[in-house]
């Protein structure tokens, strides 16, 4: 969708991050928490997503989760446009979901 000349976007983060000590299962449970604060939904256990009204605002959150990063670990950001996101296909058993829909744009009178 184009918005103000502004192509929207979705930011996918993904991530492995370790579990296997107290303090590391306290940065990887913060690290989601932060994504969820700065607006990113959960798709799967260690894969968030967040629209983005332009690349402007996506590079952003990119910035953010920059900062957000744990000491050890991985985690990968991808930007796909609304409609790479729209042909996802989601299946629960044998059950297809629809996916997420963008959210409305505000309009300004």
């Amino acid at each position: 969708m184009t918005f103000g000349g502004f192509r929207s976007m979705w930011v996918l983060v993904m991530f492995d991050l370790p579990v296997d000590t107290k303090a590391a299962r306290k940065a990887a449970h913060d690290f989601r928490e932060s994504l969820l604060k700065d607006g990113f939904a959960r798709l799967q256990f260690s894969i968030y997503a967040r629209h983005c009204p332009s690349e402007e605002n996506s590079g952003v959150h990119e910035a953010r989760v920059r900062l957000m990063l744990p000491a050890d670990g991985e985690v990968r950001l991808m930007k796909i446009t609304d409609k790479q996101f729209e042909r996802m296909r989601v299946f629960c058993g044998k059950i297809r979901k629809p996916t997420e829909k963008a959210p409305e744009q505000i309009s300004f009178f």
